[in-house]
């Protein structure tokens, strides 16, 4: 039950992430700093994704670059949007510091309280 609200929280944050990177610059949120908010938005993702698939670390990582890679290739089509790979960049090692944070999380908690 856990990780299906896991699951539904992953793919509701990969949705906005989707819909923000694509939409009109106008509709785009800011919080801060452009930079920062690419890199927590990936690491929520990647985060969420690692837990709600556990055993799926190195699929996720791949899916973390393509997301990345392609979301910065369809902002090319955009009228008022521009992709660079420096943002791709910021957004993959965030999707990749979410990944490896929740991973860890998962063995500490496994070797602590299910041993």
């Amino acid at each position: 039950m856990i990780r299906t609200l896991f699951a539904f929280a992953a793919w509701a944050t990969f949705g906005l992430i989707c819909f923000v990177t694509l939409s009109p610059i106008g509709l785009r949120p800011e919080i801060g700093s452009p930079g920062p908010e690419r890199f927590l938005a990936f690491a929520l993702l990647g985060g969420l994704l690692v837990i709600a698939y556990p055993n799926r670390f190195g699929r996720l990582a791949i899916f973390i670059v393509i997301v990345a890679l392609g979301l910065e290739a369809l902002q090319q089509i955009t009228p008022d949007r521009h992709g660079h790979l420096a943002d791709a960049i910021v957004k993959v090692v965030g999707g990749w510091a979410g990944c490896s944070v929740a991973w860890l999380g998962q063995i500490v908690i496994e070797k602590r309280f299910l041993s």
